[in-house]
């Protein structure tokens, strides 16, 4: 009862107020358990409004990031996703849950190692994880209805936004501390795509990220 009435006071008191009001992703995050993904040594700190470290410098986005990312990538059950950074595999968990088929990709065996034990345990069969380096794409499956990188990028490479199908959408955090935006990115045409800046935030950046050019003297 008591992980319950947390879970509760997340959604109320972090989500809502966060403009995430779409029933649909309000009712998931009451079904997939967070705390079933959080290490055991962080498990009371499941439904706070915190980064949860994971071990190898990583760490689990806090909720309300995680509820913004899912209600704007508006995911259909025909979706095929890749998400770049497996993490935990809550995340990759909530994705599978609305797409049909989900690729997730982690760089760490570790992280890759725990998410897959943890994600056989809750019996999902649409979701497959490769050990690699997604940050500047993943031309394997490609093109991809959804994609969402967990870690954020200074550069947005093209070959990600040219892995997306015509109509596909892209979450990424793009830009550098102090000023990140989260942004949706929305292919529209074979060589047109649409940005919407959805909010700011600091994110880590995925290893090997793209980096912009700099000026040398």
């Amino acid at each position: 009862m008591e992980l319950e009435h947390a879970r509760h006071n997340m959604i109320e008191q972090q989500i809502r107020p966060w403009e995430v009001l779409d029933q649909h992703i309000l009712d998931l995050l009451t079904r997939v358990k967070r705390e079933d993904f959080v290490p055991e040594a962080y498990r009371t700190l499941a439904f706070a409004d915190i980064e949860i470290p994971l071990g190898q410098g990583e760490a689990m986005w806090p909720p309300k990031l995680e509820a913004r990312a899912l209600q704007s990538l508006d995911i259909q059950p025909s979706d095929r996703v890749l998400e770049v950074g497996t993490g935990s595999g809550y995340l990759t968990a909530l994705l599978a849950s609305l797409a049909g088929e989900v690729l997730s990709i982690e760089i760490e065996p570790e992280l890759k190692a725990a998410a897959e034990q943890k994600l056989a345990a809750h019996g999902f069969a649409n979701i497959r994880l490769e050990l690699g380096d997604g940050a500047r794409g993943w031309e394997r499956g490609a093109p991809y209805d959804v994609i969402v990188l967990t870690g954020s990028t200074p550069v947005l490479p093209d070959a990600l936004l040219r892995q997306l199908k015509v109509g596909g959408r892209l979450f990424a955090v793009v830009g550098e501390a102090p000023v990140m935006q989260a942004r949706l990115i929305t292919r529209t045409g074979e060589s047109a795509w649409r940005t919407d800046v959805l909010f700011e935030t600091q994110v880590k950046a995925l290893r090997n990220a793209a980096q912009p050019e700099r000026f040398v003297f």
